[in-house]
């Protein structure tokens, strides 16, 4: 099995929080491959601003998730695992960078941003990241 290090980012604005729409119809959180020489600080802002042109600072760490898939290409199980970090943009400007990987993308309400991220545990990690914001920011619900 294929290990990949990886980082990204849960990008909040006020009480709004960013997501892609991928290829597959999956809403997910902004994240990328930590390569040699990297540290994941870096590679989850620069994804960010990668894949949805927004600058954003980092405020905490959010925690970690991890999943397995069979990447046809390398004809293997792949693991990824992510690193997260907690986020904060001054604005709700973005912009999707890479169409050839996302469909869509938005600010979303944080209640409807849950029923929108695809996978358990990124809706997990949301709500232990909002909480945690919350109590950094002081932004009022």
């Amino acid at each position: 099995m294929l290990v990949r290090n990886c980082a990204g980012g849960v990008v909040f604005c006020g009480n709004k929080v960013f997501l892609l729409k991928n290829e597959k119809g999956e809403w997910v959180f902004p994240k990328g491959i930590v390569r040699r020489g990297e540290l994941p600080n870096e590679v989850a802002l620069a994804r960010v601003k990668d894949e949805g042109s927004i600058e954003a600072e980092i405020i905490s760490t959010a925690g970690h998730t991890n999943y397995e898939f069979f990447s046809v290409t390398r004809q293997k199980p792949v693991c990824n695992k992510i690193i997260w970090y907690i986020m904060r943009s001054e604005n709700l400007q973005y912009k999707i960078k890479e169409q050839d990987k996302f469909v869509d993308a938005g600010y979303f309400d944080v209640d409807e941003a849950m029923k929108l991220v695809t996978y358990s545990q990124d809706k997990a990690l949301l709500n232990l990241s909002y909480r945690k914001y919350k109590d950094i920011t002081s932004v009022a619900v």
